[in-house]
């Protein structure tokens, strides 16, 4: 008796609050976790993943593809990865001069504040900016 084959590919869907962002076929997909890097490939045992801000890239017609994806969850099932991120953006549609000002601004605002209980918002921003630079930095 044959065994069922596994998938040859992956369905990789990119999603935030305001649209979809990606929805293709692809071979592997690596995911930024909160425990750490998460590669996928087809016929992966199902999970579910918090996501860390940072890159996401991904294989599409011999080409890596890349993104920031910005805090949300992944579901990894045999045949699809679903990322349900807050957001989301094509490293070549990054504003890198903006990126960077946005970094500057949070490093100076948590320099001004080293012991300020109340610098969330300042890391989130350094944290979003770093993963929008690194993404970013790969499409070159």
């Amino acid at each position: 008796m044959p065994d069922e084959a596994l998938p040859t590919e992956i369905e990789l869907r990119v999603v935030t609050p305001e649209r979809p962002v990606v929805s293709e076929r692809t071979t592997a997909v690596s995911l930024p976790g909160k425990d750490g890097r998460l590669g996928t490939l087809p016929g992966h045992a199902p999970l579910i993943s918090e996501l860390a801000n940072g890159v996401l890239f991904y294989d599409h017609g011999g080409q890596t593809k890349y993104m920031a994806v910005l805090e949300g969850f992944a579901e990894v099932l045999p045949g699809r990865v679903t990322v349900l991120a807050q957001a989301a953006e094509m490293a070549e549609d990054i504003d890198v001069e903006r990126a960077e000002r946005a970094k500057r601004q949070a490093e100076e605002q948590l320099r001004q504040h080293p012991s300020d209980e109340q610098t969330e918002p300042q890391q989130t921003a350094l944290q979003r900016s770093l993963a929008r630079i690194e993404a970013a930095k790969q499409k070159a």
